[in-house]
């Protein structure tokens, strides 16, 4: 027991990651499910785009398509080595892949910032390959970063949110931060998957511990 459950908690290595496809074998929808816009593109000029993975994404999905100023959201998987991997595969712990859901956003309407907010006040990023009961590699806390602005507002915003754990004896912060890497959409039934399913499962909970950035608080 003891080993498969460190097997899901370590990112594979490339020679034993599985091999994946050049293409992925189901059909990716082309429009939102819940706000009619597209997840694929073209898009709309003047958008950008945003990345976070915080467990598992269905949840994740939801905490950002009911935010102002957002677009469109997307759920698939990032920061593996599986080139077009299935849900089945990540599940594995054999392609490094995280859940995560791409967001694109309106500069004009709301800020990265403002997402940086959700994504730290809406899960636990101290516990490394888990959140909660979901325990794995495609359950930690990432950010993944399109620009250097991105990158520096998302390291900022880190040793803000830590300075806060730290008050409420929270334990060091987990979350990666690199360039994004690339993106594969997620199977049709993974996209917004809880308007789809009212009851469905969310294990997403946060710490209850506000993310004071973009309220003039710098960090330290």
């Amino acid at each position: 027991m003891w080993r498969i459950l460190r097997k899901k908690t370590e990112l594979p290595t490339a020679d034993r990651a599985l091999p994946g496809r050049p293409s992925p074998d189901f059909e990716i929808p082309v429009m939102h499910y819940v706000t009619g816009t597209r997840i694929q593109p073209p898009f709309p000029a003047g958008l950008e785009q945003a990345m976070f993975g915080l467990g598992c994404f269905w949840g994740a999905e939801r905490v950002f398509w009911e935010a102002p100023g957002v677009y469109a959201t997307a759920v698939g998987y990032a920061a593996g080595l599986t080139p077009n991997p299935t849900y089945e595969e990540v599940c594995s712990g054999y392609t490094g892949h995280n859940e995560v859901v791409t967001v694109w956003f309106d500069p004009a309407k709301t800020s990265y910032e403002a997402l940086l907010r959700l994504f730290w006040e809406s899960h636990d990023p101290t516990q490394g390959m888990r959140q909660g009961n979901d325990v794995g590699t495609q359950y930690r806390s990432g950010i993944y970063t399109f620009s250097e602005t991105q990158k520096q507002q998302a390291v900022a915003s880190r040793a803000v949110f830590q300075r806060e754990l730290a008050r409420k004896g929270y334990g060091k912060i987990t979350t990666e931060i690199v360039d994004a890497p690339p993106f594969f959409y997620a199977e049709d039934y993974h996209q917004q998957y809880l308007a789809k399913n009212p009851g469905g499962y969310c294990g997403l909970g946060g710490t209850g511990v506000s993310c004071p950035i973009g309220l003039g608080v710098a960090a330290e």
